[in-house]
């Protein structure tokens, strides 16, 4: 084995001899002084944590030898895809219960999904409205909701009122009229914020998922599937990710907001096209 002489001050600084010695090799005059000066890449490097150009490497054992490799860029992109498309599912999902949720609070103007919420206790099991009855608007200041059985009726008209809508059910025997009122200027403040409330459920939905996604980079980074790095510049990806369904919620949540503040009036037909959800 040949033996270099080292002088006592390059004893005294190991990263020093070790970039000195690297430099002397052949293709190796090119290596970054800061891969090698830096004292956490020469311990991982020590470590057997990444190789020399910092790429982050995986023991692979096999019964003769151990064979050291790093994880390819197809491989991260792949562990990426996975995981950022799930999360992508996920958020489209909480976006469209944020906008049912929305489309339960009323503006103003006739629409059954104010009703979608409902539930009613039909034999003993809570149903939803428009399972048991079919819901109409004949005018834009009214619903009319007709029961496939009249015997629930009663039961209907009752859920409507506890469900404080703002609305008064009128029941004739045969059908449910629901007539919706003007909203006043208290009433449109409260409808504003309830929005407001409904959309910050919808961003911390949001919030969770990215959450859970940042958990499942960690994993992989435990496995040494990926390096610290990898999970640094993926989760910027993924806050990218999340910040677009961010402004989509606050999107909806200003043109709903908008629509509790206008003044309804029946018989401005371009005033209710704007009012419909």
């Amino acid at each position: 084995m040949a033996l270099h002489a080292v002088s006592p001050a390059a004893a005294s600084s190991p990263l020093r001899a070790l970039s000195r010695r690297l430099a002397e090799r052949p293709g190796c005059g090119c290596l970054p002084k800061q891969l090698v000066y830096s004292s956490k890449n020469f311990a991982r490097l020590q470590a057997g944590q990444v190789d020399f150009v910092g790429r982050p490497l995986v023991l692979q054992h096999s019964d003769k030898r151990a064979v050291l490799t790093h994880a390819t860029i197809e491989e991260i992109e792949a562990e990426k895809s996975v995981i950022e498309e799930q999360a992508k599912e996920k958020m489209e999902k909480a976006i469209e219960t944020v906008q049912t949720n929305f489309n339960t609070v009323r503006t103003g103007r006739a629409n059954p999904a104010m009703l979608d919420r409902i539930e009613v206790e039909y034999y003993g099991t809570p149903v939803n409205l428009k399972s048991i009855a079919q819901i109409s608007t004949p005018d834009a200041t009214s619903l009319l909701i007709q029961p496939y059985d009249k015997s629930s009726l009663k039961l209907i008209e009752k859920t409507i009122v506890a469900a404080n809508l703002g609305v008064t059910p009128s029941n004739d025997g045969e059908v449910i009229r629901v007539t919706v009122p003007p909203l006043t200027s208290d009433r449109r403040k409260e409808l504003a914020k309830t929005v407001a409330k409904l959309a910050e459920d919808g961003k911390v939905a949001i919030r969770n998922i990215r959450r859970d996604a940042i958990k499942a980079y960690d994993k992989l980074q435990k496995e040494k599937k990926l390096s610290e790095d990898n999970v640094k510049d993926l989760s910027a990806d993924l806050q990218k990710v999340t910040d677009g369904y961010m402004k989509k919620i606050e999107s909806i949540q200003k043109q709903k907001e908008e629509n509790c503040l206008i003044f309804f009036s029946g018989t401005d037909e371009n005033l209710d096209l704007k009012l419909t959800v």
